[in-house]
């Protein structure tokens, strides 16, 4: 199922509405408009396997390029549109993308790509235009509405946040079926484990460039829902989004939840959120007391799953599982999981190590790069993959995750997992957000230090770092908590829910010359 089906049975019907301005692009337009771009892409001279990128803000043009690629057999990279231009370049060039569609609101940055990828032949800019780009509105008003003599399916070439280092594309196979017998595997899951189907309404608060929310915008499209897509979070925005629109499911990150709990409950809790009826969150580790919480406020509702960009494996926890495991992130529903430790060796039942899922084969590889292919395979079983987790199994096989391999904390040859400090410490209601970093200690290699972002309102003192503290003292044990704290006006994170928690070290450790990153 794609758009051109729905585009048959009800052209007038929503594809996508903006939440803040209220415009529409109704099915018949988005089928319209994405095959006058698939036609200018054939024209261009690009043929299935071939690579796009598209580097926007949420924009409801964006659904156009994606449903042009994916119906010309090409493979669609989303660059984030935060990155600088030099970033972003890098991207362009990396993926080898022989077109980049971009817009007017991000001119001043799309222009410097046009010195950074020179083997790109066509850049088109919507609602506007800069030097070097043609109009993307007179371009593809040229070509036909009609879709291409053959439309092989297509689909994205996603590449990793960077959080760690150099950004890395993510590269599967494509499917070899046509567009109407491929709606790609994130639609097949929505409908699945969530019941989407075609009078779904899903609400997208966060960026389309990232994996989940572009993958869930478009399958819902394939399934012929409803998308309201906001231009950015806002608490109150989205509350207000989820009641005017009628919205069935929507898609969170941790931190949107944390920020939504801390508004005064009297902003809070005057919408009416009836029709909400699935609410899922991923991408980053939401603390247990954090969605305790959300249980409260919005009922059996919250659906969690765990898994990577590469699609190397998935796991899945509904409402009535984590209530009966607090903080898991559910069971695989794709794959096999293992915990192994240091010599690749499978870790019992409550111990932690390095998480891989087993396929029956490798289903992805890193863009021009068998060095990090294989950094992701485990050394003896070339089918298990790991994206650099740390977790451990209970004993009924839920997975726990500690935190992040790179982040760990080794102070006198203990290993400390940040995250479980910052679930603690997020809790305050004088914490908006948290990062937990080790920082050079002569005696016992690295220490911990907090570095918080407070509540708007709440001033940084002595005094309020004092409270913090002891706060981390009454609920971690001691060697874990923090030696020291910090502050930030914003911590570096990205709209996704990731932490750019790299810079936050590199200011500790880049006088000292060392190489954790």
């Amino acid at each position: 199922m794609y758009p051109g089906k729905w585009a048959r049975e009800f052209p007038d019907k929503p594809a996508v509405i903006h939440a803040f301005s209220r415009e529409e692009v109704t099915y018949g337009e988005l089928d319209a408009r994405s095959n006058r771009l698939a036609q200018l892409f054939w024209a261009q001279g690009l043929r299935s396997g071939d690579h796009v990128s598209i580097f926007m803000e949420n924009n409801l043009r964006y659904f156009e390029v994606v449903w042009a690629a994916f119906r010309s057999g090409l493979y669609l990279t989303t660059v984030n549109r935060y990155l600088t231009g030099e970033e972003a370049g890098y991207i362009v060039d990396n993926s080898e993308s022989r077109a980049v569609v971009t817009s007017k609101y991000l001119g001043a940055v799309a222009k410097e790509l046009l010195g950074l990828a020179p083997n790109c032949e066509r850049w088109l800019m919507t609602d506007g235009v800069e030097e070097g780009f043609d109009a993307y509105e007179e371009a593809i008003a040229e070509y036909p509405a009609e879709p291409l003599a053959q439309q092989p399916a297509g689909t994205f070439m996603l590449y990793s946040s960077g959080t760690t280092g150099r950004p890395k594309g993510i590269n599967r196979p494509l499917s070899g079926k046509s567009i109407d017998q491929d709606s790609g595997a994130i639609a097949g899951l929505q409908a699945a484990l969530w019941g989407f189907n075609e009078d779904s309404i899903y609400l997208s608060p966060a960026p389309l460039y990232h994996s989940a929310p572009v993958g869930f915008c478009t399958g819902t499209q394939a399934l012929g829902g409803t998308v309201v897509l906001m231009p950015r979070f806002d608490e109150i925005q989205a509350l207000q989004a989820i009641q005017d629109f009628r919205v069935t499911h929507s898609q969170w990150v941790p931190t949107m939840f944390s920020r939504m709990l801390k508004l005064p409950e009297v902003e809070r809790v005057g919408f009416d959120l009836s029709s909400h009826r699935v609410a899922i969150h991923a991408a980053a580790p939401c603390p247990a007391g954090v969605k305790q919480l959300m249980f409260e406020w919005w009922g059996p509702i919250l659906y969690e799953y765990y898994g990577g960009t590469e699609l190397n494996g998935l796991t899945h926890v509904g409402p009535d599982e984590w209530l009966a495991h607090p903080g898991t992130v559910g069971r695989p529903i794709l794959g096999t999981l293992h915990i192994c430790g240091e010599e690749g060796e499978e870790m019992p039942a409550g111990e932690p190590g390095l998480v891989y899922f087993e396929l029956s084969k490798m289903n992805f590889t890193y863009h021009n790069d068998a060095e990090k292919t294989k950094d992701a395979q485990h050394p003896q079983h070339p089918n298990w993959t790991a994206l650099g987790d740390v977790g451990y199994l209970d004993e009924e096989g839920f997975l726990f995750l500690t935190d992040r391999a790179t982040f760990m904390i080794i102070s006198g040859g203990v290993n400390i997992y940040p995250q479980e400090i910052e679930d603690a410490m997020i809790m305050h209601p004088d914490v908006a957000d948290v990062a937990v970093v080790g920082v050079p200690n002569e005696e016992m290699g690295e220490e911990v230090k907090a570095v918080v972002q407070l509540v708007q309102g709440v001033e940084a003192s002595e005094a309020i770092a004092e409270v913090l503290l002891a706060y981390a003292r009454e609920h971690i044990a001691h060697y874990k908590c923090p030696r020291s704290l910090d502050f930030m006006d914003e911590l570096p994170r990205l709209p996704t829910g990731k932490l750019y928690k790299r810079f936050i070290k590199d200011a500790y450790w880049g006088r000292t010359g060392s190489k954790i990153v």
